[in-house]
């Protein structure tokens, strides 16, 4: 049986499972965490840089995914220091810079305030999470697609073009973060809660219905 662990992520103790994703975690508990490539089902990546989060030990914090950040007992966790939502919106201003015409980053710089992007746009449309690689893998079962080149020509594709593999099933559209419908800036300002706020009178302040934190 697994064991069960106490961490604190923004000063709120939370119990989880011992190498569960603090991410994982936090978003069980309500706690808004931004994200773009996270899926509960496939394996983290880490990709996106979106759910950058302080761990603190010896009175140090280091940087870093919460997504790929295994919950073990006594973590101290900073998810929405101003260390945390300075880098958080930078990453934020590159994506954007990258698919300028994103409804779902753009909803996410007016969650993070962003005010402006200061990077040169490439009017892309994707911004390579994986999400579809890894849903295509680890959904579908087929890992028909792929990452195909390198630096900027790097993209998303059925590398050697062998489309025989994809069955269609359209598992990679359904969980691409820029297909799902974005949700209004609520909550606590600076990201704190930026998702849509459970309507059960009895639980107010719990988070549902948000894929992407």
């Amino acid at each position: 049986m697994a064991e069960t662990v106490t961490i604190t992520v923004d000063d709120e103790e939370i119990e989880t499972t011992e190498g569960a994703s603090v991410l994982a975690a936090a978003l069980e508990a309500g706690i808004c965490i931004p994200n773009l490539c996270y899926l509960p089902e496939t394996s983290p990546t880490g990709a996106c840089r979106v759910c950058v989060v302080e761990v603190e030990r010896h009175g140090r914090t280091k940087m870093t995914a919460a997504c790929t950040l295994e919950a073990s007992d006594g973590m101290v966790i900073h998810a929405h220091s101003e260390n945390v939502l300075r880098a958080r919106r930078n990453v934020v201003e590159i994506l954007l810079a990258e698919v300028p015409d994103s409804d779902v980053l753009q909803n996410l710089a007016e969650r993070l305030e962003v005010d402006e992007v200061r990077y040169p746009e490439r009017e892309g449309e994707c911004v390579m999470c994986g999400r579809c690689v890894a849903a295509c893998a680890d959904v579908a079962g087929t890992g028909a697609k792929g990452f195909i080149g390198r630096g900027r020509e790097r993209h998303i594709g059925l590398p050697f073009y062998n489309e025989k593999y994809c069955q269609k099933c359209d598992e990679c559209n359904e969980r691409c973060p820029l297909e799902i419908d974005p949700v209004s800036k609520r909550g606590k300002p600076g990201g704190v809660c930026g998702s849509v706020l459970s309507k059960n009178e009895e639980i107010p302040e719990v988070c549902e219905d948000c894929p992407l934190g």
